[in-house]
């Protein structure tokens, strides 16, 4: 058994596929022999008759399990997961609560694996999701032309869920290769196409194997979504605006944004989009605005959106630190002497004025704090007549400095 700083762990983590003992390495069969107590769900426990230890079923939600095996704490234990432990599996949220000489893992092969062995598919090149207990939205960043993507799924209900939902964003044309116990003496594969998918027989544990393909819109990579995409009553930071704002912020992996006057949310979204370990907080005092900005980060994808309703400064207390903020609402100078005062060292903040007044407030504040300042006017060809003319916009002044 595996040491930490000449310590032994009290816990194993043993990946189990749906073969039960026939699959389990050497080193997996003999932690099982050695442990006082095995926890597992009903289906795991069900796959390994033979115990001799003591069985501990595993209770739904998961969560409501942790005190239970912490309270083993000493014992020798074996805790049953499913493939691999640490993708999209119970691994972390138990290890989370222990120190690392406590616990040690073996894992089985995933079913991500598993399923592009059957299919042939070059797994570096496939988007890997488990959405057991997430909404089907978090798919939607990822759905474009050609696209392969794996999805484990709850059960056979979500699956016909699945299917709506790619219909629904006119994704109907997708391929779907339902798998069901992989690896198992029951494994079955069925090929179908979202649009006319009448399955009704799907067991768990189930994967989805997805080649997209249909007339939806895919969300283009660059900053500047179109605006058609986010509902807003106007209170909205437009496509060319916004890019020129995302550029100023620069996202990063793992950085977090407070969007202040966030209206549509626009911003705040398209920075999660950027990576999937960005954050954001969008404030906003209008709780019709909030509510409609609540709908379109979850349709898009990005339900760790965090909404504080309310008026900034007030409402920016208790929050986490931010790396970068922007501001296109609520502008005021008593929000800029607050942030001046509350924010860290090396944030970002960029704030766009349309008044004369706000713009009059950010020509004062970047001659006495630095940074840069931007003007740009934008134009768009318009009917005049029986010709054509330029339609302007509003000037907007951007006001970029680094705290």
């Amino acid at each position: 058994m595996a040491e930490f700083n000449g310590q032994a762990p009290w816990l194993t983590i043993i990946g189990l596929g749906e073969d039960g003992p026939h699959g389990l390495p050497p080193a997996s069969r003999a932690a099982l022999d050695a442990a006082e107590v095995v926890a597992g769900s009903a289906r795991h426990l069900a796959l390994l008759p033979n115990l001799r230890a003591e069985r501990l079923e595993w209770p739904v939600p998961f969560a409501d399990g942790i005190p239970m095996l912490l309270a083993q704490r000493g014992r020798r234990m074996a805790m049953l997961a499913s493939g691999d432990p640490f993708w999209y599996g119970a691994g972390t949220s138990v290890t989370r609560h222990l120190a690392a000489h406590e616990w040690h893992a073996l894992p089985a092969p995933s079913t991500f694996g598993l399923a592009a062995a059957r299919l042939g598919w070059a797994l570096e090149h496939v988007t890997c999701l488990g959405l057991h207990a997430a909404p089907l939205a978090r798919l939607r960043p990822h759905l474009c032309k050609d696209a392969r993507l794996l999805v484990l799924l709850r059960d056979g209900a979500a699956v016909a869920e699945l299917a709506r939902y790619l219909v629904d964003a006119d994704f109907g044309a997708s391929g779907m290769s339902v798998l069901e116990a992989l690896g198992g003496p029951h494994e079955r594969r069925r090929d179908a196409v979202a649009s006319t998918f009448d399955l009704t027989d799907v067991r768990h544990p189930v994967a989805v194997a997805l080649q997209v393909a249909g007339t939806g819109l895919a969300l283009p990579r660059s900053a500047g979504l179109p605006d058609i995409v986010f509902a807003h009553d106007g209170q909205i930071t437009k496509q060319r605006v916004r890019a020129l704002a995302l550029c100023a912020l620069a996202p990063r992996p793992g950085e977090r944004l407070w969007d202040i006057g966030a209206g549509s949310g626009s911003v705040g979204i398209e920075w999660l989009l950027a990576h999937p370990r960005c954050e954001a907080v969008a404030i906003e005092a209008d709780p019709v605005r909030a509510a409609r900005l609540r709908s379109n980060a979850d349709r898009l994808g990005v339900d760790r959106l965090v909404l504080v309703t309310g008026t900034a400064p007030g409402a920016l207390a208790g929050l986490p630190a931010p790396d970068a903020v922007f501001i296109g609402g609520g502008l005021g100078d008593e929000l800029l002497r607050h942030l001046w005062q509350a924010l860290p060292a090396g944030c970002r903040v960029v704030v766009h004025a349309v008044t004369l007044e706000s713009e009059a407030l950010l020509t004062a504040w970047q001659g006495s704090a630095g940074g840069s300042l931007l003007r740009f006017e934008l134009s768009e060809a318009a009917p005049l007549g029986t010709r054509r003319g330029w339609r302007a916009a509003y000037p907007i002044v951007q006001w970029s400095v680094t705290r």
